[in-house]
């Protein structure tokens, strides 16, 4: 994967983990929970991606 890729990757990897944060201090009551729940998903996701780029590019 190229580094511009990756680079964005990583930053809609910040701004997405930033936005869960927001969420996840609101009162239980206030929670969005369909929106926690996809935020949740896409941040894992994401930081997979970055984690699995990184072991590749590892020499061994």
């Amino acid at each position: 994967m190229s580094n511009e890729v990756l680079g964005i990757i990583a930053l809609l990897s910040i701004i997405i983990w930033i936005a869960v944060s927001k969420e996840a201090v609101k009162p239980t009551k206030e929670i969005q929970w369909p929106k926690m729940l996809t935020l949740l998903s896409a941040g894992t996701a994401s930081a997979f991606v970055i984690t699995l780029s990184l072991f590749q590019s590892q020499p061994f």
